[in-house]
């Protein structure tokens, strides 16, 4: 993050409408940037501006030859280098870095003028995607300039923004960020801010729990695994609970209850003492650890009374006798009991004149995210496949006719088509805004993929035209309706409308299989792959694409886009929220890549983008080998996915976003905390696998119990980690038949225990999931005791028949539990 370096701000540029001249740019502080001045004017000044009393655009420079800045001083200082791209050093290493222009545009009615109104807007540039912070200084600023105009005001803007202090803001990993975007906890990663003293407090409210909603569905809110593997028929029928209903009663005074201290840590308890509840420092129920924690996983306790889990716990004095297989890390006392207001943000404040505003700086955000996009205003628009008109391409339409617009914006976003957002008499801020919505949606919401932002045009328009045409794969936001009867795009998205056209001439721009070489024919178990280089001539192309479903080049039926769709639709209709829908895109983008990588290995022999994919195995006199790749239930759905999604993986494989994953999967690797397996693999099969053996699952566990101990160990695992289900399917480790997959699932959990946010995963797991964990976990202790020749004294009869019920009670109660 930056500093109070003077790096927040590279220039302010100042644009006005003149009625003989047009648009004219009248100032640029603190130097000329070197761009075409006109260009930069009619940038800020969007058409129809004097229709709208404010608005907002963003553009881009340092994209192109024509906006490229060249000012008389150098700005190649060590403040001014490249933001955190991942793997940016090898690729951009020889571009200028791009640049980010937040624009006002306000008008002003005045009779006396020959037009009647003022037009004015007012720009900064700005490294940093999370641009919308710096909003209300643009507000005050351009409200200065309408009353004493002069570039003393630019003067004071520029120097506002770079005395911003940012530099005592937590630097998060990739995996961190995973984790905090997953999580509603407004005290996640709170260690993190123990040293700053000028975060506010969130105040405290007791012991009120907060509960997330019911919904109907498991779909609406489940993980895209989930909605392929694991869909209800019955939308509405209520899912099954995992844990005790809240009006259970297995926590009866006198039963055996382990020592809540001794599972403490910075007052946060794993687990509480009367069984009922948790109660966490500043009044957040372990249920708020992540924003769409399945109804199984959600701790219920409308009826019950949370007590406090204080070191003075009547069993506390087990706390001498149990230590965690690993020293806790150092955690301050006050850390928990007083977090700032949101750790989601770096909250700060700024001086302007005689104003303190207060600043939010998000801590979550990746380049290729920029400003206030909303996916879910993207996906509300554009609903319904049957506003999609215009030729069939296999690029575009993975499921036929009834391929959903949004999946086909994806599939032209990754496959490199040219692609333009039409707003005819709409704000060009809400033309910008879809613009970024669709960046963040090809790039898994920046955490995924890469290359998007280096080709959007946001605000794009006839002046700068040659600019943006210029570049191939364009991703432009325009309020202008002559673009729509050019031939220069092959997706163009009407936003007033709704409407989705594919070019007309899109097998003449893209045709298939002309240049597409596989290096190794796709031969499977069942018969030949078919791909683009299987096809021949356009004619032949344009007689497929008519013939639809009746040739073997048909657009097979992908039934995994279509499950995705329908439950980013019911999220958005049950009001969750913007943040499971980007997580739930960031999944999809996600497993896109992991089944292109499975495809890459098909086609030509090996992979570049993921792990060989090969299944658990042993032999005897031979240690396990774990599997790796992306798994299927069977045969038969992965050829069918390979079939359905082989068109558009080849045409990925083309652009630049695919070079790039190559040298950013070949970075994460070489840095990666857990080497030496395919960890999502892993996690995956304890998700879905029908049948696992034994030997597999002991094999899984006692490779993570190996491999996780250091915190950037603990974080990768947790990033991992199936969103909306935490540890859930990890903990059914403690109810396996054999002792050995129980012991190492205790060591796990032992070593996310010396860590702040490994205790908030494990407060998030339901009583019964808890209670075995801790009970464990004190059995184990008390046996090393014993073979130390400790105390030894292990519980009596009567708690050793207590907890063999509650152990025989959980596994049936938990009827979500797979089958190893």
């Amino acid at each position: 993050m930056g500093g109070s370096n003077g790096s927040h701000c590279s220039f302010v540029l100042l644009a006005e409408f003149h009625i003989f001249e047009g648009a004219q740019l009248k100032y640029q502080f603190p130097q000329p940037l070197g761009v075409d001045e006109s260009i930069l004017a009619m940038s800020m000044l969007p058409d129809g501006a004097e229709a709208q009393l404010d608005d907002w655009t963003i553009f881009f420079l340092n994209q192109t030859p024509f906006n490229t800045i060249s000012p008389v001083l150098a700005l190649d200082t060590p403040e001014t280098q490249s933001i955190d791209l991942p793997g940016n050093d090898d690729e951009r290493g020889k571009k200028r870095e791009l640049l980010c222009v937040l624009n006002l545009v306000r008008t002003k009615h005045d009779k006396t003028l020959d037009r009647g109104a003022k037009v004015m807007a007012l720009a900064i540039c700005t490294r940093h995607p999370y641009i919308q912070i710096f909003k209300p200084l643009l507000l005050m600023a351009l409200d200065d300039y309408f009353s004493n105009p002069s570039q003393d005001c630019l003067a004071r803007l520029f120097d506002a923004v770079n005395a911003i202090d940012l530099s005592g803001a937590p630097t998060l990993s990739r995996s961190e960020k995973l984790i905090m975007r997953s999580s509603e906890r407004k005290d996640i990663f709170v260690e993190k801010f123990a040293n700053l003293p000028s975060q506010p407090a969130a105040p405290h409210h007791g012991s009120r729990m907060v509960q997330h909603k019911s919904t109907p569905s498991t779909d609406s809110h489940s993980s895209f695994e989930d909605g392929l593997l694991m869909r209800s028929k019955d939308r509405d029928k209520p899912p099954e609970r995992s844990g005790p209903s809240s009006n259970g009663s297995h926590g009866q005074p006198g039963s055996y209850s382990p020592s809540d201290s001794s599972f403490s840590l910075g007052g946060s308890a794993v687990w509480v003492g009367d069984e009922s509840g948790l109660d966490l420092a500043g009044g957040e129920s372990s249920s708020t650890t992540s924003s769409s924690y399945t109804k199984d996983t959600t701790i219920t306790a409308t009826s019950r009374k949370r007590r406090s889990t204080g070191a003075s716990s009547s069993s506390s004095h087990l706390l001498s006798h149990f230590k965690p297989s690993a020293p806790p890390q150092p955690f301050p006392d006050h850390a928990r009991s007083n977090p700032v207001k949101d750790t989601h943000f770096y909250h700060t404040t700024v001086a302007y004149k005689d104003h303190h505003l207060p600043i939010k700086m998000p801590l979550g955000t990746f380049p290729e995210e920029v400003g206030d996009y909303s996916l879910i205003t993207l996906v509300k628009v554009f609903s319904s496949y049957q506003q999609v008109t215009g030729p069939l391409h296999p690029h575009l339409h993975t499921n036929g006719a009834q391929t959903h617009p949004i999946i086909i914006l994806f599939n032209a976003l990754v496959t490199g088509k040219r692609i333009i957002f039409l707003g005819h008499k709409r704000p060009a801020g809400e033309v910008s805004n879809f613009v970024l919505a669709a960046c963040a949606l090809g790039s898994g919401c920046g955490a995924v993929l890469r290359g998007f932002i280096e080709r959007a045009f946001p605000y794009a328009n006839l002046r700068n035209r040659d600019d943006w045409e210029s570049v191939p794969a364009y991703i432009a936001g325009v309020t202008n309706p002559i673009f729509e009867s050019s031939k220069a795009w092959d997706l163009l998205l009407d936003i007033s409308t709704g409407n989705v056209s594919v070019a007309k001439e899109i097998h003449t721009n893209w045709p298939v299989g002309i240049s597409i070489q596989i290096s190794a024919p796709l031969i499977t178990r069942s018969g030949t792959l078919k791909t683009e280089a299987s096809v021949g001539s356009e004619e032949e192309i344009a007689r497929i694409a008519k013939e639809g479903s009746k040739s073997d080049f048909a657009f097979k039926d992908n039934n995994a886009d279509r499950i995705f769709i329908d439950d980013i639709r019911a999220a958005i209709d049950d009001h969750f929220g913007e943040g499971l829908v980007r997580m739930r895109f960031t999944e999809y983008v996600m497993r896109f890549v992991r089944l292109a990588s499975r495809y890459e290995e098909e086609a030509t022999g090996s992979t570049k983008v993921g792990f060989p994919s090969s299944p658990f195995s042993e032999s005897p006199g031979h240690l396990p080998q774990l599997g790796s790749g992306l798994s299927f239930n069977d045969e038969a759905s992965c050829w069918r996915e390979l079939v359905a999604n082989g068109h558009r993986i080849e045409a990925w494989r083309k652009t630049n976003s695919y070079q790039y994953l190559v040298a950013d999967y070949g970075k994460h690797q070489a840095n990666a905390a857990i080497k030496g397996f395919d960890l999502v693999h892993q996690l995956m099969r304890f998700r879905h696998a029908k049948n696992m053996t034994d030997s597999e699952a002991l094999t899984i566990m006692r490779a993570l119990a190996d491999n996780v101990g250091s915190y950037e160990q603990v974080v990768e695992l947790l990033a991992s980690l199936p969103h909306g289900n935490g540890l859930l399917f990890l903990a059914f480790g403690l109810l396996h038949p054999r002792e050995l997959v129980r012991e190492a699932t205790v060591d796990i959990f032992d070593q996310l225990r010396t860590f702040p946010v490994g205790v908030l995963f494990l407060q998030a797991l339901n009583q019964f999931q808890r209670y075995a964990y801790v009970r464990q976990a004190h059995a184990k202790e008390r046996k090393h005791l014993e073979q130390q020749g400790g105390p030894g004294n292990g519980p009596s009869d009567s708690t050793q028949g207590q907890q063999g019920r509650l152990h025989s009670n959980s596994v049936v109660s938990d009827r979500s539990n797979p089958t190893y």
